[in-house]
């Protein structure tokens, strides 16, 4: 994966957080997301198309999600009810809009979010594509930021026979 898509998201996980929720991130060392690592109980996720490919996901402990929506929304909602889920997506809409704006020369396009809540879940992407994950805290607790996004090679036109 080129390295120089993960700045953008630090970046982007940083200012949402202090722009919506008025807190400051400090972000830890991106690093290859190792196979054990501790599932997420809320994801958010988003695929990127376009001249990359590649998937972000924000992943909370059900604690901080709640917290983190109750600052956002401005109103208390359980990770069962039935906002939380959207209020979540938006979040991560927002980080991967703003770092994608920041990718110089490629455009690229962000699907529509999805929600998956539940205890200790594993999100997996494409195995042909390393997956880097930012390890963030704020105030609310601990969360991340997985990346793993691939550029996409245009194929070149066939030539035409003489």
């Amino acid at each position: 994966m080129n390295s120089s898509y993960i700045l953008p998201f630090v970046d982007s996980v940083s200012n949402v957080f202090e722009t919506m929720l008025q807190l400051p991130v400090q972000v830890g060392d991106p690093a290859i997301k190792p196979h054990d690592t501790p599932a997420a109980d809320v994801s958010g996720i988003i695929g990127l198309t376009g001249d990359v490919d590649g998937t972000v996901v924000l992943g909370f402990p059900t604690a901080t999600a709640e917290r983190a929506v109750a600052i956002f929304t401005g109103m208390e909602l359980q990770a069962d009810h039935e906002d939380f889920a959207d209020a979540v997506g938006e979040l991560v809409n927002m980080i991967s809009g703003g770092a994608k704006a920041k990718f110089t020369g490629k455009k690229a396009a962000i699907s529509c979010p999805s929600v998956v809540v539940g205890a200790g879940h594993a999100v997996f992407g494409r195995k042909d594509v390393a997956c880097i994950r930012i390890p963030c805290e704020c105030d609310l607790g601990e969360f991340y930021v997985d990346v793993a996004i691939r550029d996409v090679v245009e194929q070149a036109p066939a030539a035409e026979a003489a």
